[in-house]
């Protein structure tokens, strides 16, 4: 299985602190943030990392032989020359993606998402169904930042 993190970000919200350090190589709980998640996909059976790089490539790309030893991935990077939004990074790395096996699984991630990642239970979820895509989706108070999603009730958006 493979994953992409999109940490493209300038992390301006977080500024200073993101003006040196790319908010993914953040600390959080003691660890980078980039770490919880690479951790999480690796013990989930992901072998291929490609993080869809924009802001502080040279920063990022330092970090990566340090993460593939410690979490036992493959990581590739897919630079953006220009901010390319949310859909832009993953058609970029297309290749990449469909390199090896067009047919395997994969996880896209938002570089800056903490939580528990169920991701063992989402994959068995996916293959389950055997429809083309699986979204995680979580209920928040306030929606008006995130946006909504709306299902029917067989849970098809």
């Amino acid at each position: 299985m493979k994953a992409l993190i999109l940490v493209g970000g300038f992390g301006t919200r977080l500024r200073p602190l993101t003006l040196t350090v790319p908010k993914p190589l953040m600390d959080f709980c003691n660890l980078p943030i980039l770490c919880h998640q690479i951790q999480a996909l690796a013990a989930a059976g992901v072998t291929e990392v490609i993080l869809a790089i924009n802001y502080q490539p040279e920063v990022m790309m330092k970090q990566l032989e340090i993460l593939e030893k410690k979490y036992n991935v493959k990581i590739t990077c897919s630079l953006e020359d220009e901010p390319l939004g949310t859909a832009g990074p993953i058609r970029l790395a297309k290749d990449i993606i469909l390199k090896d096996n067009a047919d395997d699984l994969l996880f896209v991630f938002n570089s800056d998402v903490i939580c528990h990642y169920p991701l063992d239970k989402m994959v068995e979820f996916h293959k389950s169904h055997k429809k083309q895509g699986t979204i995680m989706v979580t209920e928040v108070e306030d929606p008006t930042k995130y946006g909504v999603v709306v299902a029917d009730e067989n849970n098809k958006i």
